[in-house]
């Protein structure tokens, strides 16, 4: 049997989580070829602005962490319309720490609940306690815990906290994966780790802590800078260098935890080379910032080309498929220029499977 080149799992990334899933929507993707509108399968949605760290490599920083909130009751409404639109999931992350909005818990199980919509998070875990386990393990699909470092300090350094925070969260996640064994719930429970300058030396470390407390994973991922980001000081990060740690990592493995150390995205970061001219994934996702706004995408947060609306003044359905979204997408297909978008996009497998397919190569049909 062939060994897997370096730096790739053997444990196999199961979940896609350095590709993309859009092979598993065949019918939208039908709709879309046809010229058809289609609604998006995917929402990344900010319930609070405001955020308890100041981390050095934020991306969002630009917005200011202003303390704004979704309301609660006009969220749910959208949401149940947005399941009946065809929204099949929804990840709760955004420019804020979404475990501030004191209504979280209610949003969570009533997106599921109510308006059969997948849901996920990713938070610090801070504010994940027990008792917040206890009411949303059950209606979410998976919660990602951002983690940054494997030591106390560096963790405060990094995440602009108190040392004290990284213990607290080790204490929550442990806490998590009892509370979900205990209620059966099959909500899958991992963490993720931006691989920076002054944490490499402890990712293993983390590592270790992640498997011994009983996640599922541990992602590696690179820094990916937002070109609106106020922060300096990673430019010059490189992953040339990373076969090594990937091996160590690799080894860490068993049956019931993985290492999932992001290589595809840590080439494109060092090559930032695309196969595609356009950004044609639009149509398949969205963002709702915490102010109720509705973009076509998160880097560009704040130019109005890109926002198609607000859900206190309109239906989704009246956003969806208004004059706004059609002159954003048509200004997009004719002047956006994806190589000035940002490296680590999450959207760039997609638009990589989406190019082929409306440029395919002379011999597809030799399958």
């Amino acid at each position: 049997m062939m060994e897997p080149p370096f730096g790739a799992n053997r444990v196999m990334d199961n979940l896609r989580i350095d590709n993309h899933k859009l092979l598993f929507h065949v019918d939208r993707v039908s709709n879309w070829l046809q010229g058809q509108v289609v609604y998006p399968i995917y929402m990344e949605i900010s319930p609070a602005g405001a955020c308890n760290h100041r981390c050095t490599f934020c991306g969002l920083d630009f917005m200011g962490y202003k303390p704004r909130y979704l309301d609660a009751d006009l969220l749910k409404t959208r949401l149940t319309e947005m399941g009946e639109l065809g929204l099949k999931s929804v990840m709760f992350a955004g420019e804020g720490e979404p475990f501030l909005h004191r209504k979280m818990s209610e949003i969570i199980v009533h997106c599921q609940e109510q308006a059969g919509i997948d849901v996920a998070l990713t938070t610090n875990g801070v504010l994940m306690r027990p008792e917040v386990s206890e009411r949303i393990l059950g209606s979410t699909a998976w919660i990602k815990i951002s983690i940054n470092a494997g030591a106390a300090e560096t963790y405060g350094r990094i995440h602009g906290t108190r040392p004290g925070d990284f213990e607290k969260v080790c204490a929550h996640m442990e806490q998590a994966v009892a509370i979900r064994q205990r209620q059966d719930a099959s909500c899958t429970l991992g963490a993720q780790i931006l691989l920076l300058p002054e944490n490499r030396d402890e990712v293993t470390v983390l590592a270790k802590r992640c498997r011994d407390i009983g996640l599922d994973y541990l992602v590696v991922k690179p820094y990916s800078p937002h070109p609106q980001s106020l922060h300096e000081g990673y430019e010059d990060v490189s992953y040339d260098q990373c076969d090594e740690l990937a091996e160590k990592l690799d080894a860490l493995g068993t049956d019931a935890f993985q290492v999932i150390f992001r290589r595809s995205a840590m080439r494109k970061c060092d090559n930032g080379t695309r196969s595609y001219d356009r950004c044609l994934a639009l149509p398949f996702w969205s963002y709702l910032d915490a102010g109720g706004n509705i973009w076509g995408c998160s880097m560009f947060l704040g130019d109005e080309r890109f926002c198609y609306g607000n859900i206190a003044e309109n239906t989704f359905a009246e956003i969806w498929e208004g004059q706004k979204r059609k002159e954003s997408l048509a200004w997009t297909a004719e002047h956006l220029d994806a190589s000035a978008c940002r490296v680590g996009c999450r959207m760039d497998e997609v638009n990589r499977y989406l190019w082929e397919l409306k440029h395919p190569h002379p011999h597809v049909n030799f399958i």
